[in-house]
């Protein structure tokens, strides 16, 4: 269920980038990260498939996966998923893959097109679900460290309720399995969940990353900020996930 085995490990900066999906459609790591990532923060128009991403690590990886050139840069203003009243400015990336990708997968993944409610079948990807999670989290999770608690906290906010309801099946599917408590409206008007307090966020971080080092699967600020919460919390060796 993850890119590969994740007993070796490579320096961020030597990471290769995937290798471009001979078809979008087909069940691998690199497509199911990158369907990850669109349903996540993306859109589906007729004959367009557009996907963000705020780090150039990860941005790089979906254009390779895609075989697309590579995206257009900007500077966006973002209201928190949990208080609208708190904007960052953080770097963006745009991806599109323009042809048939969108239809097929709008009738094949049930991803919503044209602002139409989506279904989210996300089964093709049942031996990769640590690469589609991780697009996911990438695309529309939060992770921080609780300094009261000396505990981390992992999360996922979208505007869509199916989405997320989606996004905790396949983590109560995952091997092993990462229970999530019930989801919950936020200020902005979208919902959201977290990962359960018994939830171990350690074994979730080396789950959700597993085989990255070699796939280049992975936003490198993203992955960065969750090995670190994780060694403030247990003691262990960022290097060690």
């Amino acid at each position: 269920m993850s890119d590969t085995s994740s007993g070796e490990s490579a320096a961020e900066t030597d990471a290769p980038l995937p290798d471009p999906a001979r078809d979008l459609l087909s069940a691998s790591p690199a497509t199911a990260y990158f369907w990850g990532r669109v349903a996540g923060d993306g859109d589906l128009t007729e004959g367009c498939v557009t996907v963000r991403a705020g780090d150039e690590r990860a941005a790089d990886a979906l254009a390779a996966a895609a075989g697309a050139n590579r995206r257009e840069h900007s500077v966006a203003a973002r209201e928190s998923a949990h208080d609208a009243s708190i904007v960052r400015f953080e770097e963006e990336y745009e991806l599109q893959v323009m042809g048939a990708p969108a239809e097929r997968a709008a009738a094949a993944l049930g991803l919503p097109m044209d602002g139409q409610p989506g279904g989210y079948r996300f089964g093709a990807f049942a031996d990769h679900r640590g690469p589609l999670v991780r697009g996911l989290l990438e695309a529309c999770g939060t992770v921080c460290f609780r300094e009261s608690a000396g505990s981390v906290g992992v999360s996922f906010v979208h505007d869509d309720e199916r989405l997320l309801e989606t996004v905790r099946s396949l983590l109560s599917d995952a091997d092993p399995a990462f229970a999530a408590d019930d989801l919950a409206e936020t200020s902005s008007g979208g919902y959201w969940f977290g990962l359960a307090d018994e939830a171990d966020p350690a074994a979730f971080a080396e789950w959700v990353y597993a085989g990255s080092d070699r796939s280049g699967l992975y936003a490198e600020s993203r992955r960065r900020k969750l090995r670190r919460s994780v060694e403030r919390a247990t003691g262990r060796e960022v290097g060690e996930l």
